[in-house]
């Protein structure tokens, strides 16, 4: 991917870091997986507002994505990629022989013409989809399932990718992107490859109506409000507010939000901080 840095003829374009859209092909999506998506404004069915700072931005549809890759052992040819706005990811759109068209998450190296399918035992190439048992250890994979014919679930945002480490009976060991070690069931279904959008993370708006655009209001920083509105308000000048919490009060560095006892912890090897769980 390639970040496009803009030249100051403006003050929205000084620090503004945006994505030049090299592997993007075409700006028309396919009609036929298009749904209407409505925006809430950050309001419940009682027209309450639930979540702050949401409301407004540029109108979008969601394109429907194909996460089971369930068409096996049919040859599908890439027609395009393309932006999603409804996720930091490109997207491609292939089509299988029959004529039938769909999207799918497009991984680092697919190029439009090539060649994608899934099954159980296809080769494990970019854009293949098949079940981890058949996979070469060491291989990068996305979009996995966390139970068999689910659907994709893991490793779905730009440049996310887990590495399948071992294999052992009838687990999988996969190296998450957080670094944790996860025992997934290994007749689940995987996509080879590394999301696309790997700098996504490096892009800058530039001011603040790029995200106003997005449908994201400016938020308000806990120290600047009055006690009676946040934990951390208050004070005389300007004051630190103490440890960062959240609105409700929840520490927002250090808390474990995990639940103790989860029925998945005899999934997990070894967590993110490079801890063992007690079994």
């Amino acid at each position: 991917m390639a970040l496009r840095k803009f030249k100051p003829v403006t003050a929205g374009t000084r620090w503004r870091i945006g994505n030049a859209y090299a592997e993007v092909t075409t700006n028309v999506p396919e009609q036929s997986l298009l749904e209407t998506k409505k925006r809430t404004g950050g309001r419940n069915s009682s027209g309450r507002m639930t979540m702050r700072y949401i409301g407004g931005g540029a109108k979008k549809k969601y394109r429907v994505i194909d996460f089971k890759r369930n068409k096996q052992n049919v040859e599908a040819t890439v027609l395009s990629i393309e932006y999603d706005p409804n996720r930091t990811c490109f997207i491609a759109l292939v089509e299988y022989g029959d004529g039938e068209r769909r999207y799918i998450i497009a991984p680092q190296g697919l190029t439009v013409g090539m060649k994608v399918m899934s099954g159980d035992n296809v080769a494990p190439e970019i854009g293949n989809a098949l079940v981890m048992k058949n996979m070469p250890l060491g291989t990068n994979v996305h979009n996995i399932e966390m139970q068999p014919g689910q659907g994709g679930k893991i490793a779905r945002s730009a440049g996310s990718s887990a590495q399948l480490t071992n294999k052992e009976e009838k687990y999988a060991i996969l190296k998450m992107p957080s670094g944790e070690l996860r025992k997934v069931l290994i007749n689940c279904y995987a996509t080879v490859g590394v999301v696309s959008n790997s700098d996504h993370s490096l892009q800058s708006m530039g001011k603040a109506g790029r995200n106003r655009w997005k449908g994201i209001r400016p938020r308000n920083r806990g120290v600047a409000m009055n006690p009676v509105d946040h934990p951390m308000g208050g004070g005389e000048g300007k004051a630190s507010g103490g440890q960062p919490r959240s609105r409700n009060g929840q520490y927002s560095r250090g808390l474990k939000t995990r639940t103790k006892g989860k029925g998945s912890d005899k999934m997990i090897i070894q967590r993110k901080d490079g801890k063992k769980l007690s079994k």
